[in-house]
Order: structure tokens, then C-alpha cells, then sequence
């Protein structure tokens, strides 16, 4: 029998009890009747706290498991974030870095074109100079063997 079942009899109980006059809603019980729905309570108590101890111990431990899940979970939460974070650094740091390299070779690009250009330009000159020199040259010549074949 349950407890549940007990108070149910204990309660079925008080309402046939006799009601005495003038009491202020007192009434007569059979003691001996209600000492036995008390023996069967302490009987089915323990049995029943067993029970709401071990839901209370349940639930208890579903609680700390689904803490302890939960700061697991945070945990692993923030370890990726820190990594994340981490990668974004080494991301950026890279396109810095390629962005800084990528200045640089323009810049050495442009400078040995202009180095290239002046190198030519130069070159040319010299070899300009040197074609006119050797033109004045060749001109002097020819007049020089024109002035001596008229003179014969």
C-alpha cells in the first residue's frame, strides 16, 4: 500500500468521524484506527523518500553532468575562437608582409627600369658620339683625298 493510499484512508476516515456540538469543528476518531494508518505510513515512508532521494540524486547528477557538458562546450568554444582569432593575426600579418613585399619589388621594378633606361640612354650616347666622330672623320677624309686629287 501506498502513502497516497493511507491519507486517502486516513482522510476517508475524518469524514465519518462524528462531529461533536459546539466543538469549533472538532470530531471522535477511532484512535486505534488511526495509530494503524500511521503505522502504515512510517511503513511506505522510507520506501517512498528512497525514491525522492534518488529522483533528487538523479536529477542532481543529470545537473552537474549538463554543467559539466556545458563548460565543456564553452571551453571548446573559446579554445576555437582563440584559434580563429590566431589564424585572422597570422592572416593579416601575411597580407601585410605580401602587401609590403609586393611595394618593394614594385618600387626595385620601377628603379631598375629607370637604371635600364638611363643604362641605354648612355649607351646610346656614347655610341652616337662615337658614329658622329667617326662620320667627322670619314667626312675629313674624303675631303681631304678630294682636296689632294684636285690639286693634281
Amino acid at each position: 500500500m501506498s502513502i497516497e493510499e493511507v491519507l486517502d484512508m486516513l482522510d476517508e476516515l475524518l469524514d465519518k468521524s462524528w462531529s461533536l456540538p459546539l466543538s469549533g469543528g472538532r470530531c471522535v476518531v477511532d484512535a486505534e484506527k488511526v495509530r494503524d494508518y500511521i503505522d502504515d505510513i512510517r511503513i511506505n515512508l522510507p520506501n517512498e523518500i528512497k525514491q525522492a532521494k534518488a529522483i533528487v540524486n538523479d536529477r542532481n547528477e543529470i545537473l552537474e553532468a549538463a554543467h559539466r557538458e556545458a563548460e565543456s562546450i564553452i571551453r571548446k568554444a573559446e579554445e576555437r575562437a582563440r584559434a580563429l582569432i590566431a589564424q585572422e593575426e597570422i592572416i593579416k600579418l601575411s597580407q601585410s608582409k605580401a602587401n609590403e613585399i609586393l611595394a618593394q619589388t614594385q618600387m626595385q621594378s620601377r628603379e631598375i627600369r629607370q637604371a635600364a633606361q638611363t643604362f641605354s640612354d648612355d649607351i646610346l650616347r656614347v655610341t652616337e658620339e662615337a658614329i658622329t666622330n667617326a662620320l667627322n672623320e670619314i667626312k675629313q677624309t674624303r675631303q681631304a683625298l678630294r682636296s689632294k686629287i684636285k690639286k693634281k
